[in-house]
């Protein structure tokens, strides 16, 4: 399954026209979905592009699971993230925070001029998750006739991913299991299956960050060359294009149900 950055179907707001967009707007309950992702390295074995091309194709699932009854759109993805902590290893483009910030409420304001009821910022990178938090409430602020939420798409796994890993906490880390996964279903192509090597994730603090799915209390800086010697860390050897599937297949199904709330509230 190979996914297009522009979106091929006919949700995708870059294949339709000005008029069409509009139209689309102008209807009740509308919803605008924005992904949000990153170009940072990813070990060995995964392309800089991988949060963007997942948070894109997350959105794109979800959008697409509810677009025969909803009047929905999916954006072309926001490509930059805040990924300071990965520049040691090269590849990796970044923006300043507050750049970023401005850049995703100019993107917001504009799109929301054409009259949505509703945006959805879909994150895809977790050193964005504090910023697309903070873009969630000054995009509000400044749009009270529209309702914007945000979310990292991986937190919506929680609910499930156990029933499909098979590492241990820390094997699902940056470029571990279920990222991988996710991309051997996803873009088989861009992944190097001979140079999966990472550690797992060694965090000093009990309450801090263990995994995507087992987060603490304390939030501490560190460049990732303090973690691993390549970039990833988890358990990318124990990651399969069938567990991808599974995961992705929930993830659309997560992310549809949201998108049908935030029709209904918005009605």
């Amino acid at each position: 399954m190979a996914y297009d950055c522009l979106g091929a179907a006919d949700s995708a707001w870059a294949g339709r026209t000005a008029p069409e967009i509009v139209e689309t707007a102008d209807a009740d309950g509308s919803v605008l979905v924005l992904p949000i992702g990153s170009i940072e390295q990813h070990g060995h074995h995964l392309p800089v592009a991988t949060d963007t091309i997942l948070a894109d194709a997350v959105a794109q699932e979800g959008v697409e699971r509810v677009a025969d009854d909803v009047p929905i759109l999916c954006a072309p993805p926001f490509w930059a993230g805040y990924s300071p902590h990965h520049l040691a290893f090269g590849g990796t483009l970044t923006l300043e925070f507050e750049t970023m910030r401005e850049a995703v409420e100019d993107v917001a304001d504009a799109a929301l001029s054409n009259g949505f009821d509703a945006l959805v910022l879909v994150n895809g990178h977790g050193g964005n998750k504090p910023l697309v938090g903070a873009a969630t409430s000054t995009v509000g602020a400044d749009h009270p006739e529209a309702e914007v939420l945000g979310l990292t798409y991986f937190d919506l796994a929680e609910g499930f991913v156990d029933e499909v890993r098979d590492s241990e906490t820390g094997g699902m880390s940056h470029g571990g299991e279920f990222e991988t996964s996710l991309m051997l279903h996803l873009r088989p192509d861009l992944v190097r299956e001979d140079a999966m090597d990472a550690p797992n994730l060694d965090e000093p603090y009990d309450r801090g960050l263990q995994d995507l799915f087992g987060g603490g209390a304390v939030s501490v800086y560190r460049g990732f060359d303090e973690y691993s010697e390549t970039g990833a860390i988890g358990a990318p050897s124990d990651a399969s294009a069938e567990k991808g599937e599974r995961l992705f297949d929930r993830l659309g199904d997560e992310l549809g149900s949201l998108l049908r709330e935030v029709h209904a509230n918005n009605r």
